[in-house]
């Protein structure tokens, strides 16, 4: 065995005994051991590998080629018994593997059968011109047509997501007010000061202290709501069934109330523009209530105007030639109206 064989089996020997047994984890020491006896075996294959990608003609794909020969030196790793043959033999078929499987993937026209039809690789980023001669890949010519759909998708969760942190983060602004202005009319509250000579008015303090134990509590609290409303507003809402009932539905409650005042925030803050608005239902008539008149098209005889005027029957055009009446019938219709005199 020659040294280089011995220092290779070394290096293998080292790599498995740092692999995790069966049902166990890696650690990090492993790990880096691992990877740092995997380093010394390419190390030492160098050479090999580089004379099995000039022989299977993938200079021109020198980083493939070495990613392809690690992977199968790794696999070989895997496979290797010391009691049946030398490391040696296992890499061979493994790096020749790889590389043959590489070679095929990307020369895809040396197969038997594409030089049957004449077929030839093309490349994507190959530049080509199009109609108008303006140079173009042939990578920015596909066109993905669901390309828009899950843009609008993500841009929607996106925005949904943002929009919710911003209702959480304002919700939770207006919980510390209220609670701050609580706090501060409590302390303004207190019992006054009393001095020393009892016969001197009290007084009492200007500004209100808070405690600012009680405003860290506050902020406990508050973290803890935020969490428990962002939890029931998220989309993986986790699984409340080990909790305790009555812990549950303190939750509920909570993530009850919030609803209900994030949508007064949403409702009225104009940074999210009125986004629960809706259109307000038509108030029910009541049977109390005047009905307004149809419109019609007809002419009120009420009118002064028309109060002068007289309508008669309209006579076909056909009958005034057939009875007499009917030419008195049509002198009537272009008579003036009462009380009006012609010029």
């Amino acid at each position: 065995m020659s040294n280089t064989t011995a220092a290779l089996e070394a290096a293998v020997a080292a790599v498995i005994a740092h692999l995790p047994k069966d049902g166990e984890t890696q650690t990090n020491r492993q790990r880096v051991y691992g990877d740092r006896a995997f380093a010394q075996v390419m190390k030492i294959l160098a050479p090999r590998v580089r004379h099995f990608i000039r022989q299977y003609g993938l200079a021109g794909h020198w980083d493939d080629a070495e990613q392809c020969c690690a992977i199968g030196v790794h696999r070989a790793i895997q496979a290797y018994d010391p009691e049946r043959a030398q490391f040696t033999t296992f890499v061979n078929w493994q790096l020749r593997g790889e590389l043959q499987s590489l070679r095929f993937r990307l020369m895809t026209d040396q197969r038997p059968s594409a030089k049957k039809v004449e077929a030839s690789t093309v490349s994507l980023h190959a530049v080509t011109n199009n109609a108008d001669g303006e140079s173009n890949t042939l990578e920015s010519m596909i066109e993905d047509e669901f390309a828009l759909d899950r843009t609008e998708a993500c841009a929607g969760d996106h925005l949904a997501v943002k929009t919710r942190e911003a209702l959480l983060d304002a919700y939770v602004d207006h919980l510390r007010g209220v609670a701050m202005e609580q706090m501060k009319r409590r302390a303004r509250s207190s019992r006054s000061v009393q001095v020393v000579d009892p016969r001197l008015p009290r007084f009492r303090a200007g500004a209100a202290i808070i405690d600012p134990a009680e405003i860290a509590e506050l902020e406990e609290k508050l973290d803890a709501q935020r969490q428990i409303v962002a939890r029931r507003l998220s989309d993986d809402m986790p699984d409340e069934s080990e909790l305790d009932p009555q812990e549950r539905e303190r939750q509920r409650q909570v993530a009850k109330r919030a609803a209900k005042t994030i949508a007064e925030i949403a409702a009225n803050d104009p940074r999210f523009g009125g986004m629960f608005e809706r259109p307000r239902p038509k108030a029910r008539r009541r049977a109390t209530d005047k009905v307004a008149p149809a419109a019609t098209v007809l002419p009120d005889h009420n009118a002064p105007h028309n109060q002068l005027s007289r309508v008669v029957a309209i006579v076909p055009a056909t009958t005034l030639h057939q009875a007499p009446e009917a030419e008195d019938q049509a002198e009537q219709l272009v008579a003036l109206p009462r009380g009006v005199r012609s010029h």
